[in-house]
């Protein structure tokens, strides 16, 4: 393994965002990253302020990402960034991560991976092509107690999956926000930044992956309705989806930002031929254990008993919680042990393979793009297609 710190970059995430300084406490949290340079907003002199802000050098704060790929290419080995971490809205997710791995730097992206799924395909080529690493933020799935979940539907503890009811409600668009200038409500309710879809591109791609994560089947047909509450907002604030799945289960997604009262209710419970599971990201550190033939048990994150990738993502003793920033940090930490041991020729640690990558980023735009088009149709069923 490398013996120094991995040198992040970052585009996005100035003054005034809110997913950035996620990112950057997430990427602190275990020590093994720092961030050296980056830039920060698509305006130069924030981008500067913000730089100033990070307490970066001068000449390593960028005005646009372009220059900044360029820059951080010519400097000597020992000095350039790693890797870059894309924060920004959706629409630039694509042409920042092209022009950092055709400058040989490998990617961390916020979710979703791209505008679109035509980009998205776009992207896995390039990834592929360049040899380098990509990693993307679906946070939920670092949690310990979902991958505690995942681990006991792999080890047969529930028998054959038959049923995931998975959802996501919020309440902080219950009314047309983004008039009063509030940014984040501003460019995920506009089709330009956004995509095709407001509510099920920005949570619902999270159900979907925290569902196809823990049961391990892949999602097959989805039948789908969309409702826009909000008079006026261009893309759905509501939607409701029926799934099925590869070895025949069923599925329930729902996902709202018109939910009021609801902060960021994601939950999830499974149902297999001997048993079920039950998940709470307002109540992490507890899953739900349930049985044909005795009471439910009641697993605990930070105890003896879980298994080894559930107790490697517990950072504290058993009664802390283990909250969003740690699990986010989950997904940090493994992508920079995988990132490291490329860097210095080691092997992984398998255990550690285990982040969201460029084939997780395609499924999360694909089932966007299914979704997206189940609700716009009369047919009652809409397969579920990768290019």
């Amino acid at each position: 393994m490398l013996e120094r710190k991995l040198r992040m970059g970052m585009v996005g995430g100035g003054r005034g965002a809110f997913i950035g300084a996620v990112h950057r406490i997430a990427a602190s949290i275990d020590g093994q990253i720092e961030m050296v340079c980056g830039c920060f907003s698509s305006d130069a002199e924030r981008s500067k302020a913000s730089g100033k802000d990070f307490f970066l050098p001068e000449d390593r704060v960028y005005s646009n990402y372009e220059e900044m790929m360029r820059a951080e290419a010519a400097l000597p080995e020992d000095q350039r960034m790693d890797f870059v971490s894309i924060v920004t809205p959706n629409s630039t997710h694509f042409p920042v991560a092209k022009a950092a791995l055709d400058n040989g730097f490998h990617v961390m992206s916020d979710k979703p991976a791209t505008l679109d799924l035509d980009e998205a395909i776009a992207l896995r080529e390039i990834v592929k092509a360049s040899g380098l690493m990509y990693g993307l933020t679906h946070n939920y799935t670092g949690y310990p107690m979902v991958k505690q979940a995942r681990n006991m539907v792999e080890s047969g503890a529930i028998g054959k999956v038959r049923k995931i009811v998975v959802e996501y409600p919020q309440g902080w668009l219950a009314t047309r926000i983004e008039e009063s200038g509030q940014k984040q409500a501003n460019w995920r309710t506009d089709p330009k930044t956004a995509g095709a879809s407001c509510c099920m591109g920005d949570i619902g791609t999270h159900a979907e992956n925290l569902a196809e994560y823990i049961s391990g089947l892949k999602i097959t047909e989805m039948c789908a309705e969309f409702t826009t509450f909000v008079e006026g907002r261009p893309l759905e604030d509501d939607g409701n989806v029926l799934l099925r799945f590869e070895n025949g289960a069923k599925g329930i997604l729902h996902a709202s930002q018109i939910s009021v009262g609801e902060e960021n209710s994601l939950n999830i419970r499974i149902y297999g031929e001997t048993g079920g599971l039950e998940w709470h990201q307002l109540e992490p550190n507890t899953l739900l254990v349930k049985h044909i033939d005795r009471p439910t048990e009641v697993y605990r994150a930070g105890q003896g008993y879980l298994t080894e990738a559930a107790a490697g993502a517990c950072r504290t003793p058993a009664g802390h919680p283990e909250g969003y920033l740690e699990a986010f940090a989950n997904i940090y930490k493994n992508y920079a042990h995988c990132l490291s041991a490329r860097l210095s020729g080691d092997q992984a640690d398998p255990v550690m393979e285990d982040f969201p990558d460029i084939e997780d980023a395609v499924r999360g735009m694909a089932f966007l793009d299914t979704v997206v088009k189940s609700a716009g149709s009369n047919d009652k069923w809409t397969a579920m297609q990768i290019p």
